[in-house]
């Protein structure tokens, strides 16, 4: 009986330990780091799950995310009447979940087929209410997103390493893009305007910091976030606070006209060069703040909004204290490129198809500004402004160059005869600094950077020769009435320096020709390159082109890939010239060849002894084949030019 009794409170001890011992909640468990910095960092906007901050403040209220989603305001309300929890934790999570209420009305069945581009022209209540719901979630996170970054204990500046902060600035920033884009799609507008209404709240615009931008007639307001291109690998922007935008300004259209102006120079005396285009695409940063320094009700105040050039600024003053502001610098850029399909528009060029302009054009890629110097890019044979991509992205990505340097490009038909070609970017490369502020930065010690053809026409821009006496001899009959008729012709063989250049690089330019212009795969192509008609027809008639017979008898009026070969007559008249005594130029150019002899090497197409000049500052040789401006090596050697240029 007693072992019985001993048995019995035996198994009892045990099953009160076993019960004791399933009670246990804390086990140790190692995770990958991975998983623990991801659920560190991740929040609404990067996964389908909320904060784990904002997510432990719905666990201790006993909260599910779906029904504090469907029901934000009634959910903060709950936080902000707990007088325990954290004014911190409420404004931040606040911010976050009405972030979360209106990505979940974008991505709603009803409102995203609402929200669709031929909807949106419709203008319905549907619509309407679609996007007064979405601007009003955003009005609140913006809101409560300020009042956790500026208006709590702790300061911006003591929180600086804190996730939680990086988080909700960017909840801040992403808010305002989309608050703006939602705006922007409901009115419509085709100019900034001074102020609108969300619900009651009030919002008016402060254009101080970018003054061009008020009045501006604009095509487009879009956000920088969402734009990714093709081609373009890097995306250069300022990491900081304050949402990204490009604005696309009403412009003068590319002019497609295919009229040859066979003297621009007299032509645009006393009018604009339709040629020329001023940026387009404008990068704009944007700040949303209480309209009153001091404000106390941060929920209901009066907002201002303030619009930033981040070219020009780089730091904002926000509650008395300042902070570096966000801008993307590659989006308006590539944007532009996008746009304009200039890839497949050099081919055209060359062979003279459809309706693409017979005249050079000259791109300003960002706005104007007098404090910064010139860069300009010349592509060579069949190209565009697509093969300056890496070198104009990168300028943008370098802090120093980005501060210190503007870029144009030039796009010119390149099936004009070369020496035709640079009298009319001459031309247009003295008008464009004519417009500029005189005795400014940017109207002295521009840099000249040329590829291939467009490193010839580079050098003869920056050279001091008189070949009209020699080119004499090389006209054929046709051409020589012609100039009987214009005597003015023969101008086009007298090179004069630009002098607001004091530096030029000529990459991979054919500088004495090459055979690979003479080759029978070369031969076929060029035959179907033709001048333009307007071309001839404007020698014979002056300012009023008629399209005439192309059978006419050529002597020094070859087309512009004939002029690339060693033997052509072009080569004869100009490889002997160089740029003007005193005048500072670098080289660069590829070899694709295993050899260091000067006689084999050759980047495929052009001989390193038709692109050497005895006379250069430097000389860079990479391994590699004509379009070596793409590489990274002659990116970086084109960056270490800039940066002495900035020093001398």
């Amino acid at each position: 009986m007693i072992n019985r009794l001993k048995i019995k409170h035996l198994v009892l001890c045990s099953a009160m330990i076993s019960l004791l011992t399933g009670c246990q909640l804390i086990k140790l468990k190692q995770q990958a780091m991975g998983t623990q910095l991801s659920n560190n960092i991740e929040t609404i906007l990067t996964s389908s799950k909320l904060s784990s901050e904002t997510s432990n403040l719905l666990l201790l209220n006993n909260q599910s995310q779906s029904n504090c989603i469907n029901n934000a305001d009634l959910c903060v309300v709950t936080w902000s009447d707990n007088q325990f929890i954290d004014r911190a934790e409420v404004y931040s999570a606040a911010s976050e979940l009405y972030l979360a209420h209106a990505q979940q009305l974008e991505n709603s069945s009803s409102c995203h087929k609402a929200l669709k581009p031929e909807i949106l022209s419709k203008a319905g209540t549907k619509v309407q209410s679609c996007m007064d719901q979405q601007l009003a979630a955003l009005d609140k996170s913006i809101r409560y997103s300020y009042m956790y970054l500026f208006r709590t204990t702790d300061s911006p500046q003591s929180r600086v390493f804190s996730i939680r902060q990086s988080q909700v600035r960017t909840f801040y920033n992403y808010g305002l893009s989309r608050f703006m884009t939602l705006q922007y799609l409901k009115q419509n507008f085709d100019q900034i305007p001074t102020e609108f209404q969300v619900g009651e709240q009030r919002y008016s615009f402060d254009f101080k910091s970018y003054p061009s931008l008020e009045n501006m007639p604009i095509e487009q307001f879009r956000s920088s976030y969402n734009m990714k291109f093709q081609g373009l690998f890097t995306i250069n922007r300022r990491d900081g606070f304050g949402a990204e935008f490009v604005v696309v300004r009403k412009t003068k259209p590319i002019n497609p006209s295919k009229k040859f102006i066979f003297n621009p120079e007299e032509y645009y005396k006393s009018s604009e060069d339709w040629n020329i285009y001023f940026a387009k695409n404008l990068p704009v940063t944007v700040i949303a703040e209480p309209q009153q320094a001091g404000e106390k009700n941060i929920l209901t105040a009066p907002f201002v909004i303030r619009f930033f050039d981040p070219y020009k600024v780089e730091d904002a003053v926000v509650e008395g204290d300042s902070f570096k502001i966000t801008g993307n610098f590659s989006v308006p850029y590539g944007l532009w490129l996008s746009a304009n399909n200039f890839g497949m528009l050099g081919y055209k060029k060359v062979l003279n198809m459809g309706e693409s302009s017979a005249m050079p054009h000259l791109f300003m890629i960002e706005p104007y500004q007098p404090n910064k110097k010139v860069i300009v890019l010349i592509h060579g044979l069949a190209s565009s402004p697509e093969a300056w991509v890496a070198l104009t992205n990168n300028i943008m990505g370098d802090k120093v160059l980005r501060e210190n340097y503007q870029v144009w490009q030039v796009f010119y038909t390149t099936n004009m005869p070369i020496w035709e070609s640079r009298y009319q970017i001459n031309a247009l490369l003295k008008q464009a600094f004519s417009q500029t502020v005189a005795g400014s930065v940017s109207s002295q010690n521009a840099v000249l950077i040329g590829h291939s053809m467009g490193g010839i026409i580079s050098r003869l821009l920056v050279s001091d020769a008189d070949i009209r006496a020699s080119a004499i001899p090389f006209l054929s009959d046709d051409e020589r009435k012609f100039i009987y008729a214009h005597p003015s012709i023969v101008d086009r063989f007298q090179f004069d320096p630009i002098p607001n250049f004091s530096r030029a690089v000529f990459i991979a330019a054919p500088h004495r020709g090459t055979d690979y212009a003479d080759r029978w795969f070369t031969r076929s192509v060029r035959k179907m390159i033709h001048l333009p008609g307007d071309f001839f027809g404007t020698l014979k008639d002056g300012d009023s082109p008629k399209k005439v017979s192309q059978s006419v008898q050529l002597g020094v009026a070859t087309i512009g890939p004939n002029d690339l070969s060693d033997k052509s007559t072009f080569m004869q008249l100009t490889s002997s010239i160089e740029p003007v005594a005193g005048f500072k130029y670098h080289s660069i150019m590829g070899n694709h060849t295993q050899s260091q002899d000067p006689s084999m090497m050759s980047d495929g197409i052009v001989p390193y002894k038709s692109s050497h000049l005895d006379h250069a500052i430097s000389e860079k040789i990479i391994h590699g084949g004509h379009s070596i401006q793409e590489t990274p090596e002659a990116v970086h050697e084109l960056q270490r030019i800039l940066r002495q240029h900035l020093q001398q």
